[in-house]
């Protein structure tokens, strides 16, 4: 994952407080106070991990689709279809987060009864990030995997349309003593919320995130979001990106790519899709022998020759892991136009955002 460049206008919220302040954000929106502490858990989750692109600097654009985008604050998630451990859900227009927990969780109860689970989403909207699912079936001593449609940012190999998705992948597997290994990433080379952070702060991307309009490679974090993101492994990249949006959204009848909407003029309100397997580990293995395994092979990792220069090696989500345990502690890092962005919803909607520092 990216480790975002640090300025001298970040500020070091206490993650509590500003799990106060954002959930009484989404109430005013008309959420009700369950459905809204559990989006501004995921939030701030993401934010913990070190996951600025999918924290709380999505409030705003929240704000707006629950209030004059067409999101039903109150919509409710069901399951439409079960066929054996095959489930639709159609997540009622909810913010994603709340379709996506309830398919999960639906996933993990079917998983516990089949042994495996795999939940097909519609009617839903932007979900967060994946991991917040995955780890819900980890906690559970299961294998979780998820991915989600998004909004196209990518042509393909060596074309200039935006008509493929970075749609993203996670897995989490539970070990026995260290932390769960959790993979989640997009098959574009960054996300699109990671380059608006970088245009916050007003320094340049990385090179090999993005093209330009033109097709060509750029730096600039302005260009970067008018133009297309780079895919990791080229061609590779772009078809893993094709075969997760499929995944995503043809089993429920989700908008898949371009139909569900475009970087100009946004995502169509309901229309998104995600998909959730849950992998009942008892039902194939012994528990804590599957989890001691994993153990072994994080700590071959750890074991391993390192190249010059580096301190420790690590497996997925130790990285996440670590920014976990540090902001808990410290304050989570926020650049100053989100903590800006969020006292102006805050005043819009009447609520205190001076319980942010308190």
């Amino acid at each position: 994952m990216a480790i975002y460049p640090k300025t001298a206008t970040d500020r070091r919220v206490p993650h509590a407080n500003l799990k106060k302040v954002v959930a009484e954000i989404f109430v005013r929106c008309s959420m009700s106070e369950d459905d809204a502490d559990l989006l501004t858990e995921t939030l701030v989750h993401a934010d913990l991990r070190g996951i600025h692109s999918h924290g709380v600097l999505r409030v705003p654009e929240y704000v707006e689709r629950l209030t004059t985008g067409g999101v039903n604050p109150t919509g409710r998630p069901c399951v439409t279809s079960i066929h054996g451990s095959a489930i639709v859900v159609d997540a009622g227009n909810s913010m994603g987060q709340i379709g996506g927990t309830y398919a999960m969780r639906e996933a993990i109860k079917t998983a516990n009864a089949t042994g495996v689970a795999f939940a097909a989403v519609r009617g839903s909207n932007h979900c967060g990030a994946m991991e917040w699912y995955t780890l819900l079936a980890a906690h559970e001593n299961m294998i979780g995997v998820a991915g989600t449609n998004a909004l196209p940012t990518m042509a393909p190999w060596g074309g200039l349309d935006k008509i493929v998705g970075i749609n993203p992948l996670s897995v989490a597997i539970p070990a026995q003593e260290e932390g769960p290994l959790v993979l989640d990433f997009a098959f574009g080379a960054t996300a699109h919320g990671k380059i608006r952070v970088y245009q916050q702060k007003g320094i340049p991307i990385p090179d090999g995130w993005a093209f330009d309009t033109n097709g060509e490679p750029t730096t600039d974090a302005n260009a970067a979001l008018v133009g297309l993101i780079q895919p990791i492994g080229q061609h590779k990249g772009v078809g893993l990106g094709t075969v997760v949006g499929i995944l995503s959204t043809l089993l429920s009848s989700a908008a898949y790519g371009t139909e569900l909407g475009n970087m100009a003029d946004g995502p169509k309100a309901g229309r998104d899709g995600h998909f959730f397997l849950a992998i009942n580990i008892a039902a194939f293995e012994q528990v804590e022998h599957f989890k001691r395994r994993v153990d072994k092979i994080v700590r071959e990792v750890h074991g391993s020759r390192r190249a010059e220069g580096v301190d420790r090696l690590l497996v997925p989500g130790e990285l996440e892991a670590s920014f976990e345990r540090a902001y808990a502690t410290e304050g989570i890092p926020l650049a100053a136009i989100t903590i800006n962005d969020i006292a102006d919803q805050a005043e819009k909607l009447r609520v205190d955002a001076s319980k942010l520092f308190v």
